[in-house]
């Protein structure tokens, strides 16, 4: 069916068939729209995913150098305690696992860190007012 069409002021022939093409390459130009807005919202949960094991794993390596720190102070006044002896060398053994696992998961925590990827990817982490 073919109808007369104001483009502009200027009437023309439009085929109802062309209008039905045109509806389904919009249709399909929405659902690839849907399918990337789709996608981007995946890309962003996995982000904030990530964030959230950074942020986790950050944590726990604040806490086991709170608690190394703490240990090795309290040794200065009291060095020939077994226990304290015991504590800080389990403390600063699983800090060095966190921060190595920290490392291989995110990138280096500092810049005295060495990078095993061969690049320098201290600069790519989020910076401490990030």
């Amino acid at each position: 069916m073919k109808i007369l069409c104001n483009n502009n002021m200027n009437f023309r022939e439009f085929d109802m068939d062309d209008m039905d093409n045109m509806r389904d390459t919009r249709d399909m130009r929405d659902m690839k729209d849907m399918k990337d807005t789709r996608d981007m919202r995946d890309m962003k949960d996995m982000r904030n995913m990530n964030m959230q094991q950074r942020d986790s794993l950050m944590l726990e390596i604040m806490k086991y150098q709170f608690a190394t720190l703490d240990s090795a102070l309290f040794l200065n006044t009291h060095p020939n305690d077994p226990v304290a002896l015991i504590r800080h060398h389990e403390y600063s053994t699983r800090l060095m696992q966190l921060k190595d696992e920290f490392s291989k998961k995110f990138g280096p925590l500092d810049s005295y860190t060495p990078d095993a990827s061969g690049t320098w990817r201290y600069i790519d982490s989020p910076w401490p007012w990030e």
